[in-house]
């Protein structure tokens, strides 16, 4: 279940370590562990049968004496910090290594020498590459400022990677390392290697993006990355449209999108912020969202929204938001609870938070972040937007996926059926094909067109370049 290595081979190829979970409800729980097996056959040996939560991503070391894996601590929380951490064979224990990294470890890589072990880490909206040394446990920087997605080594110590920006696609580049051992230091000039997306860069406007700072609630920092207008010019107004991110526990980063030059395209200015639940800013900001869904989140959106009403270029009479999964979910309590959007557009987002908890596939999820069921946690009512439906009147665009499991699709069924029984004016569109996500290749260009109208509708930016009605019922080729 879900994705990430899931077995590895040792170097002799004798032994297999895999990733299993063998709880009786595994829909409501997170508790994945590593085995080994001879490759002859055997029994399996759980090795991290001590952690109830989540054990995965193993790795052997070259030299064959660990096995690295990632780990969280927390037993049903799936935003736990994913911390790394070696087991040791012979000795059969493990040890964490990263507990004064207070972000999120994700994809890493040993060093030839398993001496040290190269990571990439959340870290305020980048994905920066460090260097773990095994025996002092101590991290240092490799790469900062970046938002990498991949890396490796050659035998020459020059380090590759792809990364993007929000104003430049992805690309592969590389770099000299001036040493393997001690401290890594990025030296001489970064080289690009590729170029596939030249001639979208030398044809299109793409636009990058800018950070600012605003306070959030509880007196925290809010970073929000903001995109203007193709062909921008101070001079002029331009109508505003806030994207909130799902997960919650995510963030966004500096990298590239396509919502991110979509609607600036058609003249609008694009925000991104990462309230309280993104990662990236240490594991208690993450963790602030749990059992506060309508709280934190929520003034922390309000108070970046008064903030770029201020921008001078920003038209604070033209603001609309949108979101997917807990950004949809976020929609649906802007509904609720201010009257500040134009509009809203509301992709897969959860409506009622009682009936989601009957009918996802990851029960493990909402039983952690609303502190229980149902019929013992009154979280579900204080936090569904459903609670709040006397107060709701903004026009909304609801998308969904017929095939969502994680939000059921029955959700946005329930959130347009009250929008159109008060007469409030909305559109639902259900892509057939597609999950908690789109994915059916002519979902995505169904996705931004009905957007673009939606927003163009109630903001007053450019139209959308095909029909949208005609599109949903395949009349016309695009």
């Amino acid at each position: 279940m879900g994705g990430g290595i899931t077995y590895q081979f040792s170097p002799d190829s004798k032994e297999i370590c895999f990733v299993s979970n063998h709880d009786e409800h595994q829909e409501a729980s997170t508790n994945a562990d590593l085995w080994t097996v001879s490759v002859n056959g055997g029994e399996p040996v759980c090795i991290t049968k001590e952690n109830k939560a989540w054990d995965g991503t193993p790795a052997y070391s070259p030299d064959g004496k660990y096995i690295a894996y990632r780990l969280q601590q927390v037993p049903g929380y799936e935003s736990d910090r994913f911390r790394l951490a070696i087991y040791d064979r012979a000795a059969k224990k493990s040890t964490v290594l990263t507990e004064k990294f207070d972000n999120w470890v994700d994809d890493y890589k040993w060093a030839p020498d398993s001496k040290s072990i190269f990571f990439l880490g959340q870290v305020q909206g980048a994905e920066p590459l460090y260097k773990l040394d095994i025996a002092r446990k101590t991290i240092s920087p490799v790469l900062t400022g970046k938002a990498i997605s991949e890396f490796d080594f050659d035998n020459k110590g020059m380090v590759y990677y792809t990364y993007s920006t929000t104003g430049k696609p992805s690309a592969l580049y590389r770099q000299q390392m001036k040493k393997w051992n001690g401290t890594p230091v990025a030296s001489g000039k970064e080289q690009q290697i590729t170029f596939l997306n030249q001639q979208l860069e030398d044809e299109v406007d793409i636009r990058p993006s800018e950070s600012i700072w605003v306070d959030g609630a509880g007196g925290d920092k809010v970073q929000v990355f903001i995109v203007k207008p193709h062909n921008f010019d101070a001079s002029k107004k331009y109508p505003l449209i806030i994207n909130v991110h799902g997960g919650p526990q995510m963030q966004w980063m500096n990298s590239f999108r396509g919502d991110w030059q979509v609607y600036p395209a058609a003249g609008y200015v694009v925000a991104y912020p990462n309230p309280h639940g993104s990662t990236g800013y240490g594991q208690a900001f993450t963790r602030a969202i749990s059992g506060d869904w309508g709280g934190k989140v929520f003034e922390d959106v309000m108070k970046v929204t008064d903030k770029l009403a201020t921008l001078e270029y920003v038209d604070s009479t033209r603001m609309g938001a949108m979101g997917w999964s807990y950004g949809g979910y976020m929609m649906n309590w802007l509904q609720g609870h201010t009257k500040r959007f134009k509009c809203l557009a509301s992709m897969m987002g959860v409506y009622d938070l009682r009936s989601m908890w009957g009918s996802t596939e990851e029960v493990w999820f909402p039983n952690f972040e609303l502190e229980g069921q149902p019929y013992n946690s009154d979280l579900y009512e204080k936090w569904s937007p459903s609670s709040y439906i006397k107060n709701f009147s903004t026009p909304t665009l609801v998308m969904t996926g017929e095939l969502d499991y994680r939000v059921p699709y029955t959700q946005s069924l329930q959130y347009f059926t009250a929008l159109q029984t008060l007469n409030i004016p909305s559109r639902l569109i259900v892509l057939k094909y597609d999950g908690h996500w789109p994915s059916n290749l002519k979902s995505m260009p169904l996705y931004y067109n009905a957007h673009l109208d939606w927003f163009h509708r109630y903001l007053g930016g450019a139209p959308a370049p095909w029909d949208t009605e005609k599109m949903v019922n395949n009349e016309i080729e695009y």
